[in-house]
């Protein structure tokens, strides 16, 4: 519906629509909220504002909450999408931008899996050794003996959220 929607609210011989924030959010399948929020951030921005506060926007703004969706779904921050938007507002081309965002993205990501496969063989390794243990006495103390015999030493410093 969105693509119907651009080609008939975009073709050069057709007038000029405008449309409320509540129709565009429907047509894109953005809240109003989110919206909102975009054009807070510089994001996109209404073509007018009507006398009682009512924003219209045109089909630009159609293409921008489009292509907001579809660098958010390759994992862009908002922030990297208005280093994007700004670039191409200058009239320079966006895209050795976004070759190196994407370098940036998959270099991130081989240090997580990295790290996870590292935490993988250790959660493993301490599997195997606790697995013919027998259970705690109920009446001790500690409250699992297998996490309380983990030296702080040997805990190592996961962090996967850079």
């Amino acid at each position: 519906m969105i693509a119907v929607v651009e080609q008939v609210c975009c073709e050069v011989s057709s007038p000029k629509k405008l449309l409320k924030i509540g129709e565009l959010a429907k047509q894109t399948d953005v809240a109003v909220g989110t919206i909102r929020y975009y054009e807070g951030l510089g994001l996109i921005k209404p073509v007018e504002r009507s006398e009682s506060g009512y924003r219209y926007y045109d089909c630009e703004a159609i293409n921008r909450l489009q292509f907001i969706k579809k660098a958010q779904s390759l994992q862009f921050s908002l922030s990297e999408i208005q280093q994007v938007l700004g670039i191409r507002s200058q009239g320079d081309p966006a895209c050795p931008l976004v070759r190196d965002l994407l370098k940036q993205k998959i270099a991130h990501l081989e240090e997580q899996i990295y790290r996870m496969k590292e935490l993988k063989d250790e959660l493993e390794t301490y599997q195997q050794r606790w697995e013919n243990r027998p259970l705690d006495n109920p009446c001790n103390k500690e409250l699992c003996s297998l996490i309380e015999e983990v030296a702080c030493s040997d805990i190592p410093a996961h962090n996967f959220r850079d």
